[in-house]
Order: C-alpha cells, then structure tokens, then sequence
C-alpha cells in the first residue's frame, strides 16, 4: 500500500466514524453495506465500533480535527453537540 492508498483508507476511516458517532448510518447497516462491496476490500474505522455504545469525547476530537483540516465546518458542529451531549449525560 503507497501513501496516497493510506491517506484514502484514513479519509474512509473518519467518513465511517462521522457516519457511525452522528447516527446517519449503525453498525450493522455499514457491515451489510461494506458487504456487498468488494469482497477483498477492509472496511476501515478507527475503532472497534462493538466495544461501547458510546463513543468517546477523545474520538470525537480526533473526528473533528480530521474535518476541521479539511475545513468540512458543518461536520464539525454536528460533533461538537455530540460531545455537548456526552458531557451532560456524565
């Protein structure tokens, strides 16, 4: 794998994770998805989504900052509240 090749796994990684922390799409719809895809093709997270419900604030900042480099503001905003409502139900 050459560098451009990881950097595109890493941008699918932070895509799947906008998509899994926000809810626009849960666990089993993405493997369903992935699934009927490429057979040979890695469905790349950043995280093992089956460890916890909830994702942490510390993802959430790497998420973030990985959408902020690339100026995608709006995605941001959305994972900011995320955490907003984190904090409030610790």
């Amino acid at each position: 794998m050459d560098f451009l090749e990881e950097i595109e796994l890493y941008n699918s990684a932070m895509d799947n994770a906008y998509n899994l922390i926000t809810g626009k799409i849960d666990v089993d719809d993405m493997f369903i998805e992935f699934d009927e895809g490429d057979d040979d093709a890695l469905l790349p997270l950043p995280f093992n989504p089956f460890m916890s419900e909830k994702y942490s604030n510390a993802l959430i900042d790497v998420v973030i900052e990985h959408f902020s480099h690339y100026e995608e503001y709006e995605k941001c905003a959305e994972l900011v509240k995320i955490k907003e409502i984190n904090v409030k139900e610790h």
